[in-house]
């Protein structure tokens, strides 16, 4: 596989985008306040949807979670109040890795 050198690349190593997920360093606090937010769920529910949002956040990225919690908004699973509080809790503990 040949790489292209450009001035940033001098070196020929490929450079990897960065992505917005979640910020590790501060994980137990998120959790923290993603069970919070989702305690008037049913407990079924409220362990897949922390699980989830948490998994989303961490690996794929922010967007990922964002989308996820958008489709069980749709599907009825969490109101509008709860749906925008987790959208913003993820932007508010993710960082770029």
């Amino acid at each position: 596989m040949e790489v292209n050198r450009t001035p940033s690349n001098q070196k020929g190593i490929e450079t990897k985008k960065k992505l917005r997920k979640l910020n590790m360093r501060k994980n137990e606090e998120f959790r923290f306040l993603l069970g919070k937010y989702l305690k008037d769920l049913p407990e079924s529910v409220r362990g897949s949807l922390i699980g989830s949002v948490y998994a989303k956040a961490a690996k794929n990225g922010v967007l990922e979670a964002r989308d996820y919690i958008l489709v069980k908004k749709n599907a009825g699973v969490i109101d509008d109040v709860t749906s925008k509080r987790l959208i913003d809790l993820v932007y508010d503990y993710s960082t770029y890795r």
